[in-house]
Parts: C-alpha cells; structure tokens; sequence
C-alpha cells in the first residue's frame, strides 16, 4: 500500500493558510487538504490564488480534494438555486488549485433522505461542467447520514457513474459502522481516507469533532482498516484531519511530523 500522505489543514486549523501550506511541504506531506473558507478568507485579505497555487508548486504538493459544499441536501426553491451557485462557485475554486475532489456533506438535521440520490446527482452534473467530482461524506453525529452503509446507499442510488464517498476512520468508528460495511465499498467508489482516532475515555456515538486525537492515542482498530484499504487495492490519497483544541495550541510542525510518523507506521505494518 502507497497512499500519497496528506494533511487536512483543520489539523492546525489556527495558522494561516500559506503557513499551513509551507508547513506541509517542509514536514514532507505528499499534499494538502484545503478548506474553500481558507481561500474565500485568503482573497479577502487581498491574496490571490495564484499566489496559493505558487506555494503549493513551491512545496510540491498534491490537494488530493478540498473541503466543502453544504447546505445543497436541505434547501428548497431559490434557496436551493443559491446553494447550487454556490456550489458552482466553490467547484470552480476547487479545479483552479488542482483538487479532483469536493466534498458534499449532508444536512445537519434530520430530513427526507430519499432526495439526497438525485440531489447528490446534480453537484455531480455541476462538477463535470466545472473539472472537479463532488464526493459524498457521511458524519458520525449529523441526523441525516450519519453511517457508511447509508453514504454507500446514497452513492448507488445517484445513479451517477462519477459518484463516490469519502472514508473516514473516526466517523466509522463514532457511528457504529463496521469493518464488514469498509469491506462491501469497491475501491473505484473510494475517492479519499481520512484518517484520525478517537478519544479514549469517551463512548462511540457520543464524540464529535473536537474528540478527535492523534492517530495512535485513541481506540480506533486502524490497523483493520488499512489492511482492508490495502486488500482493496486502494492507492489513493490519506489525509490527517483532526480537530483538537489541544493539538492546536501545540507546536504546529511537531503535531504535523508526529501525524506524519504514525501515519508511515501504519502503512508499513
């Protein structure tokens, strides 16, 4: 297994974007997730995007997807039509820095699941105008899709050849998924991995973003999940993505060479 190891920039969430772009690139990460907020704040600033897509060249990184399109499985009339430009807007951010990938999250609240199929069919319709594949995530403590198996549902019922999910360890983990729905994804409908572990005093379906800790401090079983990844096949990209309050006040390119460590560690097992 040789995943380009990446880094989704939430793991240092504090720092600027070009800092968190030079810090991959210095600690040796293969790429770079980028949230589209980042770059939305980095043009306010009065930055370019070319300057972004200097500095990744500079540090030779890959953004394997970027991060992320909401709100577009909830929303009704005009309000729909604003999400969708919205999207296009996002998607077209998306393709200039090179990311084949958007994520689509799903709503926060519970709603009429039977619609996301179609609606996830349309970003991908708005993707193939633009150069980017929206890729359907799945969240641990949302009321909507919250488990793999229903992600994976979502994604045959588009309808759609170009659809895919986007893994994610400590979302498998928090929502009760099992090893047994990994093993039922084929690798062509996997567009990327993140990878994170969960904290260890607190029960699964409980824990929500901040819970997340270094990977190697927590209670996943990551090594199954590799071996499965690797049984597969899958080649893709893994991304480091935490969002702990305590890794942030940390010396930010120590946290990035630990999470670098352990990730390599992993793979080589």
């Amino acid at each position: 297994m040789n995943p380009k190891l990446c880094l989704n920039t939430s793991t240092i969430k504090p720092q600027p974007l070009m800092e968190k772009i030079r810090l991959a690139g210095e600690v040796g990460y293969d790429g770079i997730e980028l949230w589209i907020n980042d770059l939305y704040e980095h043009i306010g600033q009065g930055g370019e995007i070319s300057d972004v897509e200097k500095a990744l060249d500079d540090h030779g990184l890959i953004v394997p997807c970027c991060i992320a399109i909401r709100q577009w499985g909830d929303m009704h009339g005009w309000e729909y039509k604003l999400v969708m430009d919205e999207a296009k807007r996002r998607f077209d951010l998306g393709a200039r820095i090179g990311a084949p990938y958007i994520v689509a999250t799903p709503p926060i609240e519970a709603c009429d699941i039977s619609t996301l199929p179609e609606r996830y069919a349309d970003l991908l319709h708005i993707g193939r105008e633009t150069g980017i594949k929206p890729t359907f995530e799945y969240i641990s403590f949302f009321k909507s899709i919250h488990q793999l198996s229903q992600a994976w549902d979502v994604v045959q019922q588009s309808g759609d050849s170009d659809a895919t999910l986007i893994l994610d360890a400590f979302h498998n983990w928090n929502s009760g998924s099992t090893l047994n729905d990994l093993e039922q994804i084929p690798v062509d409908k996997i567009s990327h991995y993140h990878i994170d572990d969960a904290h260890p005093d607190k029960p699964a379906q409980t824990q929500t973003d901040p819970d997340r800790v270094m990977i190697g401090d927590g209670v996943i079983d990551l090594k199954s999940e590799i071996s499965i990844l690797r049984n597969k096949g899958y080649k893709g990209a893994m991304s480091l993505e935490l969002f702990n309050a305590d890794l942030w006040a940390k010396d930010p390119k120590e946290v990035l060479k630990t999470g670098l460590e352990r990730m390599r560690e992993l793979i080589e097992l």
